[in-house]
């Protein structure tokens, strides 16, 4: 039991419960809610793994979503009969089920959002398949067309590298920040402002690591330790960013 409560514990805490089967290589078996939870004491980890089962259920079906808001909403929305203007009922925000685009984006259209310019050369193109965009090119969405594994590293290489860059500059924000307040707080009038020096502090380590991170993640190829990676670094841009 002892060796069951530290495996299932492990994998619990890694998000990769809702597949695991027995740690015995020739056995396919897979642990059942019951067994789990008589095996598991700890009431934490009980509840990271129902959010886990409740994160399956969710990706399992099509007509289930969660919220995207981007600062963070564990609301569950019903895509079945979700017109166009309805918010989320526990923050409000307002998603759009047609496209990845996390917010609606009324009146601009789908497409418009998928219609990408180049700043240089003013060249049009999708950037879902990254083909010439045309008049014609209205299934964005459902696109399905192979791209080059050059451009689509080289798209991939843009990515990473604007997202590093952004938190590299929010990093320097943050630094002349907490410079401003220091020379502010030498003031005798003022009161102590030292939490909000540990908060410029916390800010700038928290950019920091999610600049390289996404180095790191750049560099990766192994999918099953880069979901690990990348739920990490989402939890943690939304607390800096709420911060």
């Amino acid at each position: 039991q002892p060796c069951w409560n530290e495996y299932l514990t492990t994998r619990i805490e890694q998000n990769m419960v809702v597949n695991c089967t027995c740690p015995i290589s020739e056995c396919y078996a897979r642990p059942t809610t019951a067994f789990i939870c008589s095996i598991v004491s700890s009431e934490e980890i009980i509840a990271k793994y129902e959010k886990a089962l409740l994160r399956g259920y969710v990706e399992c079906c099509s007509n289930l979503t969660w919220c995207t808001n981007p600062q963070g909403c564990d609301q569950i929305l019903l895509k079945d009969g979700l017109g166009y203007g309805v918010a989320c009922s526990k923050c409000s925000w307002i998603s759009c089920f047609n496209c990845n685009f996390p917010e609606a984006h009324y009146p601009a259209s789908c497409s418009h959002m998928s219609h990408m310019t180049c700043a240089k050369c003013n060249h049009g193109f999708c950037w879902r398949c990254l083909k010439p965009w045309r008049p014609t090119h209205k299934d964005y969405y459902n696109c399905s067309a192979m791209v080059s594994k050059a451009a689509w590293q080289e798209k991939r290489f843009q990515d990473y590298n604007e997202r590093c860059t952004f938190h590299h500059r929010a990093r320097e924000f943050a630094m002349n920040l907490r410079n401003r307040v220091s020379s502010i707080s030498e003031s005798p009038k003022l009161r102590t402002l030292t939490f909000v020096l540990d908060a410029c502090k916390v800010l700038e380590q928290a950019r920091k690591v999610l600049a390289y991170s996404c180095v790191y993640s750049y560099y990766n190829q192994d999918t099953e330790s880069m979901d690990i990676v990348e739920q990490q670094t989402e939890s943690l841009e939304l607390h800096t960013n709420a911060l």
